[in-house]
């Protein structure tokens, strides 16, 4: 029998949700169970990022199992701090809560921020919950570390600086994509069966999507410090616009070097859909976009999941696509609006 919120209350359901967390770093002083939380980073500069995920807006729980929230929710997070090349190490999780979630479904949603935690090595140190009159809202605060002269941003990119991306692009939108057929598809029907056989990929990079803590590592060990760094979660031509308005450069990215993956490409023809424009808009993707000097192009080459997609030009120069057929195609910031309504 699932147990309502209120037979609990509001210290319960967090005396509950956090008893099995167990902090794992040094600079844990004090975790869940103070007024405040104590953390010590004597040596190191302190980074701080906030995400805020609302039900409707940002995810649809018909399909998003709640477990995979909550890992979801911790990830984006965990992103941002190594897209400034840091190390992830506290977090804190607020909750609004509407009446028709039980003590189970937030259970199970922590569920999915602990394994995340566990994953990356990541303390659980406080947070709050209220009631919420328009679903649920998740608000996460992720504390990281970074060495004073490791810490990138998104201004230090300079002209001939290679552009690297990590992974692949567009595959969590086709995900999203294939969710919501599916969701139109099972309308009115009791047993149905989504169809996601060969598309496994797509669902889990939507779903299920990780932060790129290995190719952070990677560079540190070819002792490469990016010139600029972002991570790509409202989609490539946004983010690189970012990164070269905080840098006042411009740049050159050609369309036959975009890393996608096979199951994305299958994805957008079955929908009738531009590849490109998938990868370049789709956001979520949550790899990383870098630029580095021009002399580490071989060491760059040498580092699996890295590939280089254009280079940084002067600012008089804009900011553009080589298409496939040598024409030059402005990019434009078109990802994902989160104040669209």
């Amino acid at each position: 029998m699932d147990t309502e919120i209120s037979s609990i209350g509001e210290f319960g359901l967090i005396d509950r949700l956090t008893k099995d967390f167990v902090p794992v770093n040094a600079s844990t002083i004090t975790g869940v169970g103070d007024d405040c939380a104590v953390m010590s980073y004597p040596d190191t500069e302190v980074l701080v990022t906030t995400d805020m995920l609302v039900e409707g807006i940002h995810f649809d729980l018909t399909y998003v199992p709640l477990k995979h929230l909550g890992y979801k929710s911790a990830i984006v997070n965990f992103s941002d701090i190594y897209a400034m090349n840091g190390t992830p190490r506290q977090i804190t999780v607020s909750l609004g809560i509407s009446t028709r979630f039980t003590v189970e479904h937030i259970e199970a949603l922590y569920s999915g921020i602990k394994l995340a935690c566990e994953i990356y090595g990541v303390d659980l140190v406080g947070g709050d919950t209220t009631a919420s009159r328009s679903g649920l809202i998740i608000s996460i605060t992720c504390i990281g570390d970074a060495k004073k002269d490791s810490i990138v941003s998104r201004s230090g990119a300079k002209n001939t600086d290679l552009i690297c991306v990590s992974g692949d692009l567009g595959a969590a939108y086709m995900g999203l994509q294939l969710l919501e057929r599916e969701k139109v598809a099972s309308a009115g029907q009791k047993d149905f069966v989504p169809k996601f056989e060969g598309k496994e990929y797509l669902v889990e990079r939507q779903l299920k999507p990780e932060a790129r803590r290995d190719i952070v590592n990677k560079l540190s060990e070819k002792r490469i410090l990016p010139t600029s760094m972002i991570d790509i979660s409202d989609g490539l031509s946004s983010e690189l616009m970012h990164i070269c308005k905080r840098s006042n450069v411009g740049c050159r990215i050609y369309e036959d070097r975009i890393p996608i993956d096979y199951q994305t490409a299958i994805m957008a023809e079955e929908l009738g859909m531009n590849l490109v424009t998938a990868a370049l808009n789709g956001g979520e993707d949550y790899e990383l976009l870098f630029t580095v000097p021009l002399h580490c192009h071989d060491e760059i080459q040498s580092i699996e999941g890295i590939k280089v997609i254009g280079h940084i030009t002067a600012p008089e120069l804009g900011c553009a696509m080589i298409t496939r057929d040598g024409n030059e195609m402005v990019l434009k910031a078109q990802g994902f609006n989160h104040m669209a309504q």
